[in-house]
């Protein structure tokens, strides 16, 4: 990768498959970008380069490197699947470009402190996966055919989706008359029937219906 490459993926901005970071100040933070890029459709992280774009490089870059790599090793499971590339812009400054694919791992997560968190990427920010999204993650990496008995639950749904343009697990859980673990089971269903599409939140996931 030449730093003409490096400078066109900088212009597109942060987004769905792009991360900038100046710096590798915290790994243990960078580690869930990693994650939630991995996860979702994958991209590129891009040390070196400003919150605006600008390609300003990073002193001694391969010891940022090196610190990334490390945290990304350690920290993530399953292991995820990368290249990297240093290019110099200067005698003392540099940038590293990470690529990962979407990982057909997925969905890899982050343990600390005695448990396990994942993400995704939501336009240009990272949100950690509900348990909802880490089981759609985890059983849509094999394509197949999901099928589902249409239902008095389903029916429900529908109607509500009809009045309002998406739903949350706790708002289906109400309309529906539901156990909070049976509306979680019949909302991942359909995310997996392509029936629905799941948006990720900080606070509730929105659940939406799927225009093809």
């Amino acid at each position: 990768m030449t730093l003409q490459e490096v400078t066109r993926l900088a212009r597109q901005g942060e987004g769905l498959h792009i991360e900038f970071k100046k710096k590798v100040t915290h790994p243990e933070k960078i580690v869930r970008e990693v994650i939630a890029l991995a996860n979702t459709e994958g991209g590129h992280l891009l040390v070196g380069v400003d919150d605006n774009g600008t390609v300003s490089g990073q002193r001694y870059v391969e010891e940022d490197v090196y610190v990334l790599n490390k945290a990304i090793k350690e920290m993530i499971r399953p292991l995820v699947d990368f290249k990297h590339f240093v290019i110099p812009i200067s005698e003392k400054k540099g940038v590293a470009v990470y690529h990962f694919y979407r990982s057909p791992k997925r969905p890899h997560y982050l343990y600390e402190e005695g448990r396990k968190r994942s993400f995704v990427r939501v336009e240009d920010r990272t949100v950690q996966a509900s348990k909802e999204v880490w089981e759609i993650l985890r059983r849509g990496k094999k394509e197949k055919d999901i099928i589902f008995n249409y239902g008095e639950k389903e029916t429900k749904l529908m109607q509500a989706l009809g009045e309002r343009e998406a739903i949350t697990l706790k708002e289906y859980s109400k309309v529906a008359q539901l156990p909070r673990f049976i509306a979680s089971k019949t909302l991942v269903r359909l995310v997996l029937a392509n029936v629905l599409q799941v948006i990720p939140q900080e606070q509730e996931d929105l659940f939406k219906l799927k225009v093809n």
